[in-house]
């Protein structure tokens, strides 16, 4: 399989994940991250599921599901948005679901994956995270993965109200 690593593989969506997406969509804990303020039916998410397939150069965007190696027990999803081939970029956001597989290294197996897999095969020079000044766990996650935190916006997120600033991370891949 390409997309694997000790721990995990990325797979494509399938039909099956539908419960899971339904739960991780609907946390509401999760919408501040997601910049999410509505939750999403059944419905809307099989249509979403029906459409996964649709390649990024079509939709600038591509959703994995992050999948534990040896029990197929999906942890998480792994997002490239904002594809721009023109520019070679591309944006990264993830998420483990279940708090009890965070800090496991499953995130950090994921984002090298993705990070491999965007420079590969999409031909990125640059993928970039937008990440919330309270999630110390991803800064360190992206610091960690070589991630320099190029910008700030300021006040850019309002949450329990207060307001937040966001930092943009960016790799910059060297030129070979």
């Amino acid at each position: 399989m390409i997309l694997q690593e000790k721990n995990i593989h990325l797979r494509a969506l399938e039909p099956t994940d539908l419960d899971f997406l339904y739960a991780l969509e609907n946390d509401t804990n999760l919408w501040k991250v997601s910049e999410t303020i509505t939750p999403f039916s059944k419905y809307v998410l099989t249509r979403y599921l029906e459409n996964s397939h649709r390649d990024i150069f079509d939709v600038k965007q591509l959703r994995l599901m992050i999948e534990h190696s040896q029990t197929k027990q999906p942890l998480g999803c792994i997002d490239l948005f904002d594809f721009n081939p023109q520019h070679h970029r591309v944006g990264v956001g993830l998420v483990i679901f279940d708090a009890a597989h965070r800090a496991k290294g499953f995130a950090t197996e994921s984002l090298n994956l993705i990070c491999q897999y965007a420079t590969e095969h999409l031909q990125v020079h640059q993928i970039f995270a937008n990440i919330s000044e309270q999630n110390k766990e991803s800064i360190s996650l992206f610091e960690k993965a070589g991630f320099l935190k190029t910008g700030v916006k300021k006040d850019w997120i309002y949450y329990q109200g207060t307001y937040q600033d966001q930092f943009l991370y960016q790799y910059i891949v060297a030129d070979n």
